[in-house]
């Protein structure tokens, strides 16, 4: 992998974090004061909190920002510990769209939404209509930082060298989980470091089980933005913090042990058609295993 092909990659991840944080910010600011009028408001019981955190998080594609959210009104006195729980579990689910957004294919139309948003930019006739402008565009240089990098790590197919490391951190449960939550807390992004494991995997660098493993670190790590936003609050909003760390750290710990176990691949396999690490085929149909290729 040459200098020029590793700026790429870096580029590429650059573009997709501006992108991720300019439609997150702007979704967050269309929905304003409505937004936080809700949380407080829809929050009485758990069930509710739960599926507010999750609604709310999939309008504003950041997780990171419901937990902050939630330290700030419960540091304030606007909620309390129970109902801010609600949410940051539901936020947890909330978040997962982002990577199914990811996980489509639309990357080849990316440059439609740039040229839709700059359109709408420069006939902007509101505040509003603009943030709906750098919404479509962080939408399109999301897409465009993904393309951007699964270019620049094609070469990497080749390198044996590469290839070895990444069998090695994939067959290492703990190695997995360790590494995708200090890449996490360094880019304070599990949306960006998700889509680094999905651009990985569809080019054959790694394989399933060594990308849930990243994954299940992904969702540890994004919890130092929390711990963050606690610093020089109360108690409580501290509580929260830890709150949405233990929920990830045991979620992480029960579906790592399914996975090293087979169980939750196999469940995943059931519900999606897809092929093992040996490219044999499984059938959901006779729960078997096909030598078809």
């Amino acid at each position: 992998m040459s200098i020029l092909q590793v700026i790429n990659f870096f580029g590429g991840l650059a573009l997709f974090i501006f992108g991720m944080n300019k439609m997150s910010d702007n979704l967050h600011a269309v929905a304003g004061t409505e937004l936080r009028r809700i949380l407080k408001m829809l929050t009485n019981t758990p069930i509710k909190g739960v599926l507010v955190g999750m609604s709310v998080t999939a309008l504003i594609q950041s997780s990171s920002a419901t937990t902050v959210m939630m330290i700030g009104f419960v540091n304030t006195g606007l909620m309390n510990l129970s109902q801010a729980v609600g949410v940051v579990m539901g936020a947890n689910i909330g978040t997962t769209i982002t990577a199914q957004l990811i996980a489509f294919n639309i990357g080849n139309y990316a440059f439609v939404f740039i040229i839709t948003g700059v359109v709408l930019l420069l006939i902007r006739k509101s505040r509003a209509m603009e943030r709906w402008s750098h919404i479509i565009i962080g939408f399109g240089l999301l897409f465009i930082g993904l393309n951007v990098m699964s270019q620049a790590v094609i070469p990497l197919r080749e390198s044996q060298v590469i290839r070895d490391f990444m069998v090695q951190i994939s067959a290492n449960p703990i190695l997995g989980i360790l590494t995708g939550t200090l890449f996490t807390m360094l880019i304070q992004s599990s949306s960006a470091s998700i889509g680094i494991v999905i651009v990985l995997a569809s080019n054959g660098l790694i394989p399933f089980e060594g990308a849930l493993y990243l994954v299940f670190g992904d969702n540890i790590g994004t919890t130092i933005t929390a711990w963050m936003a606690g610093i020089g609050t109360n108690y409580t909003a501290r509580r929260v913090a830890l709150v949405h760390t233990l929920f990830n750290a045991f979620g992480t710990t029960l579906f790592g042990l399914l996975t090293y176990f087979g169980v939750y691949t196999m469940l995943v396999n059931r519900l999606t058609t897809g092929r093992c690490l040996f490219g044999r085929e499984y059938c959901p149909s006779c729960s078997e295993w096909s030598h078809l290729f």
